[in-house]
């Protein structure tokens, strides 16, 4: 396979092998540009646009995440795994590019394990690794060696949610470090800051996300900055003014280990709380509601063990058609060194990844819920309709999509983006069966709109 861009701008280069665009682009704006592919059976080619100025993630990133792969025995070897599966699997050729460390790669003060113990900082101050993590540089080359993105973890507390080193009073010190190191993202947790802050007001838990933000700023370095305090003060409301990226709304999925739960967590955290505080009025272009990870594949356990989701397959389906509607981040939690052909189908539909990654932006909005039943809707750059038809109920049920609720009327092609495939021409309304915590995911165009995909 052989790549070439046609009118890419000064300052970028593409490798012809790989097709990775690096560099850096002086001037801000937009650049229309063509990305070509050919090799023996003939040429493909699509136009794109790059956009070069202050707002970071344009679109929601995507990527992994080890915290509930790995718990706390994460390592550098587990991270270099993972961004060699992201490769290997072809995840790399959806979008997905943020291979992120969470936490305990730092010193934990105290610990018996001597790969865990040791002075926390240098002389100078700058936070150090543990020795799980040898050469952070190293490492972070290795990442964007294989075109990815890496991405850290700290806490604005003194110490991580595990004990490990956070960055109180160090913050514009480890914003440094973390640059220093190459790393693209930062993940910043609440922890023990309610150690120095038990009782917040809304300034005093936006304190310590604006003061790394703005270390952030000062840096030569993009990084993407994730607020995770949990949907504290409706963080949805001031994250993006505060300097974040994309912010944590609710709890941990999975903090318990536990997966008989982790499904209840879900319906009720994710499809509650969207629905009900029209998240979508908070969410666009370079700011992100975060509901947290996609809990597929093998997961960490009470039993300190790996073990597949306990998602039904239809729940499966529901996590990623819900994340990709609310234009939610997609970090995988799971083990991405052991994908089974299932879990790598859900992540790489590029169909339903479209939904997600629409440059318009827009994040879905709950249109009706009768009972169990709902139906949530996105509007597409394109002008098509993103439509899910949920079931949270106990079985199967039939879900009705109406074109009042919709905004919509007159003849609608109806496509299922998960089995891509044309419905067939509907007025009016849409129904389909639904299984039990299923979904059906479709997009709406009108009828005179040519066939897609095919």
């Amino acid at each position: 396979m052989h790549f070439r861009v046609d009118n890419l701008p000064g300052g970028l280069r593409v490798d012809p092998r790989t097709g990775q665009i690096t560099g850096s682009v002086k001037d801000r704006g937009e650049y229309a540009v063509t990305l070509r592919a050919e090799n023996a059976v003939g040429e493909a080619k699509r136009t794109f646009k790059i956009v070069c100025g202050d707002t970071l993630a344009l679109t929601p990133h995507m990527g992994w995440n080890d915290c509930y792969a790995w718990d706390d025995h994460v390592s550098d070897k587990i991270v270099h795994d993972a961004a060699d599966a992201m490769v290997s699997s072809g995840m790399i050729n959806h979008g997905y590019m943020y291979v992120n460390i969470d936490g305990c790669w730092q010193v934990k003060p105290g610990e018996k394990d001597p790969l865990l113990d040791g002075p926390p900082r240098d002389k100078q101050g700058n936070i150090l690794p543990n020795k799980r993590f040898p050469d952070m540089k190293a490492l972070t080359n290795y990442i964007h060696g294989r075109g990815l993105k890496a991405g850290i973890y700290s806490s604005p507390g003194p110490l991580d949610c595990a004990g490990y080193e956070g960055s109180y009073h160090h913050e514009e010190q480890d914003a440094r470090q973390f640059a220093a190191w190459g790393f693209d993202f930062l993940k910043y947790d609440w922890c023990t800051y309610d150690r120095v802050a038990p009782h917040p007001d809304l300034a005093g838990l936006q304190k310590p996300y604006r003061k790394m933000a703005a270390a952030l700023k000062t840096l030569d370095r993009d990084i993407v900055f994730n607020f995770c305090q949990y949907g504290g003060g409706s963080v949805w409301q001031w994250g993006r003014e505060a300097g974040g990226q994309s912010w944590r709304t609710a709890g941990d999925l999975g903090a318990s280990y536990d997966l008989s739960r982790i499904a209840e967590n879900m319906f009720r955290d994710g499809f509650g709380l969207y629905g009900r505080n029209e998240l979508q009025k908070y969410s666009g272009p370079g700011a992100w509601n975060d509901p947290d990870y996609l809990l597929l594949g093998y997961l960490w356990t009470n039993q300190n063990t790996r073990a597949p989701t306990s998602f039904s397959p239809d729940e499966q389906y529901a996590q990623v058609s819900l994340w990709c509607l609310v234009t939610a981040p997609l970090i995988l939690g799971g083990d991405i060194s052991r994908l089974d052909p299932f879990t790598l189908s859900l992540l790489t539909n590029d169909e339903v990844l479209e939904v997600d990654q629409d440059p318009l932006g827009k994040a879905a909005l709950r249109v009706t819920k009768v009972g169990d039943l709902e139906v949530w809707a996105k509007e597409m750059e394109d002008g098509r309709k993103a439509v899910g038809l949920f079931n949270l109920g106990p079985s199967q049920a039939t879900v009705t999509a109406k074109w009042a609720d919709l905004g919509l009327s007159g003849a609608r092609i109806v496509r299922d983006l998960w089995r891509q495939k044309d419905l067939g021409s509907f007025d009016g309304t849409f129904s389909s069966k639904v299984g039990r915590h299923g979904v059906v995911l479709v997009s709406i165009r009108p009828a005179s709109d040519p066939a897609r995909h095919d």
